[in-house]
């Protein structure tokens, strides 16, 4: 099992940037996909992007297209989420996982969580 620690979240104007970070413990982070989810006060967990265990493949939600960007640095053990012209749609706490298969966009196809992050965009 790969530990997760999401961190990087905050309180952000709308159209501003934040930059999220999710460091794993675990020699296997490398050979996993890694994806960033995302739950809104009262809602659902939803998919918000998804990176393949090479880091050459990502995949993203429509909401998000064009506005984030997911990474890896494999020798750091981290996956990032640049989220740029923010939203206040986009408030949520933002949680990543890890997946042997890419591209897996259905919150019920990961097991294991972080404990999240909060971002917070006002208007």
């Amino acid at each position: 099992q790969v530990h997760l620690v999401e961190s990087g979240g905050g309180l952000v104007q709308a159209g501003g940037s934040l930059r999220l970070s999710c460091a794993a413990n675990g020699r296997a982070f490398s050979g996993y996909a890694m994806a960033w989810f995302r739950q809104a006060s009262g809602k659902e967990r939803e998919f918000v992007a998804t990176i393949s265990s090479s880091g050459a493949y990502t995949t993203y939600a429509d909401s998000v297209k064009g506005r984030f960007t997911i990474s890896r640095d494999s020798a750091k053990n981290t996956v990032y989420l640049q989220m740029s012209s923010l939203k206040p749609e986009d408030t949520a706490v933002y949680y990543c996982s890890y997946a042997l298969r890419f591209p897996l966009v259905r919150t019920n196809d990961y097991d294991y969580w972080g404990q999240g992050t909060q971002v917070t965009v006002s208007s």
